[in-house]
């Protein structure tokens, strides 16, 4: 975990550097028309969560072009995430060396770079083969495309994925809603022993990439002890939320933090009544299972990164001063996280039930 933190660190130093450099560089040479692509390039860097949002694009692409061949070119702590989408050939590490060179031999007739701000990967894509190339023109960046396409804060971030599309006249078709993740058989059956006598339970994800986004330990113990009486709780989450997971299942739950692999996680969700979480990439989980989610949110945009499709329920302070997370950061906060912290264990019980009676409702409807 201390070797990933590292290694995005130099990863973003490097960007910085890179920046000064793509300033100078020759300007871009403009593609007028191209015939339909049969090898394209994702380049997606970052997190788990943008790459499941990506998932709708993948689709669309195989859905308008059937032969088309997709690789992907990801990093080590998002890809996995690619196993959980159909279509993909073969996917890449960003930062794997071997890997990456692999990928600059290749010849594509599309490169599309999905990443927002940070202009390294621009500069991989401008180094790929192929005469068509497509990104973000969010910064110095957009000079490296022969297709830039204008981003927009407001937009959700799936939508914002999709719009890379524009320039190859891709409708978007339904197949771009949820569900969109495919869960493999090996990681439903592995699950089936951890989950043995759990028939009906909330999924509770106590971590978050970055501590502002996280809701706090005690709160999710008195939300399980709370729960108790009614649902069965199960923990999920990696190896750095063990022992949280362990206090928050000492009311009878379950806790596989730390036990699960990313595609065994997601079957798990699968199979929950409803997950809570903060802004996180397993809250994108739930979202791309069209899982209902009680999704708690501070720093983030509820506008560009709240669940959709999904019968779930945003639970927010409305704190003046949020959303603060602009760029793909999120600034020193000066109010010690009130956007996080001023979130009531009564308010998310309520947003459970009204969860789960929305679907005892649905149900019977569905049985009339």
């Amino acid at each position: 975990m201390a070797d990933g933190k590292v290694k995005i660190r130099m990863l973003k130093l490097v960007d910085r550097l890179v920046g000064v450099g793509v300033k100078i560089w020759s300007p871009r040479t403009y593609v007028r028309s191209f015939s339909s692509p049969q090898r394209i390039l994702l380049i997606r860097p970052g997190g788990i969560g943008d790459a499941i949002l990506l998932i709708p694009t993948i689709n669309a692409i195989k859905h308008a072009y059937s032969d088309c061949v997709i690789d992907i070119l990801a990093e080590r702590r998002n890809a996995s995430v690619f196993e959980l989408a159909q279509g993909v050939r073969t996917v890449y590490r960003y930062d794997a060396i071997a890997d990456l060179s692999t990928v600059l031999c290749h010849r594509y007739d599309v490169v599309i770079d999905t990443e927002q701000w940070y202009r390294l990967s621009a500069v991989v894509a401008r180094l790929v083969r192929a005469p068509v190339k497509i990104g973000f023109g969010t910064n110095e960046r957009a000079c490296q495309f022969t297709h830039p396409v204008s981003y927009s804060l407001d937009d959700h971030e799936k939508e914002s994925f999709l719009s890379l599309l524009h320039p190859l006249d891709i409708a978007i078709p339904a197949v771009s809603r949820p569900p969109f993740l495919h869960i493999p058989e090996t990681a439903v059956h592995a699950v089936s022993s951890l989950l043995e006598g759990v028939a009906q339970y909330v999924a509770l994800f106590p971590g978050a990439s970055v501590r502002e986004k996280r809701w706090g330990k005690d709160r999710f113990v008195f939300l399980a002890a709370k729960l108790a009486p009614q649902k069965k709780v199960v923990v999920i989450g990696g190896r750095e939320d063990v022992s949280i997971g362990d206090e928050i299942a000492r009311e009878g739950g379950v806790n596989l933090a730390g036990r699960t692999s990313l595609l065994e996680t997601a079957a798990i969700i699968a199979q929950a009544d409803v997950l809570v979480s903060g802004d996180s990439g397993v809250l994108h989980l739930a979202a791309g299972l069209d899982v209902p989610s009680v999704a708690l949110f501070g720093p983030s945009s509820i506008a560009k990164w709240a669940p959709q499709g999904s019968s779930g329920s945003v639970v927010s302070a409305r704190a003046a001063c949020s959303p603060c997370s602009l760029y793909g950061t999120i600034p020193p906060c000066r109010h010690n996280v009130r956007c996080m912290d001023d979130i009531t264990v009564d308010q998310v019980i309520s947003a459970i039930e009204s969860v789960i009676a929305g679907q005892d409702c649905g149900n019977k409807k569905t049985a009339d």
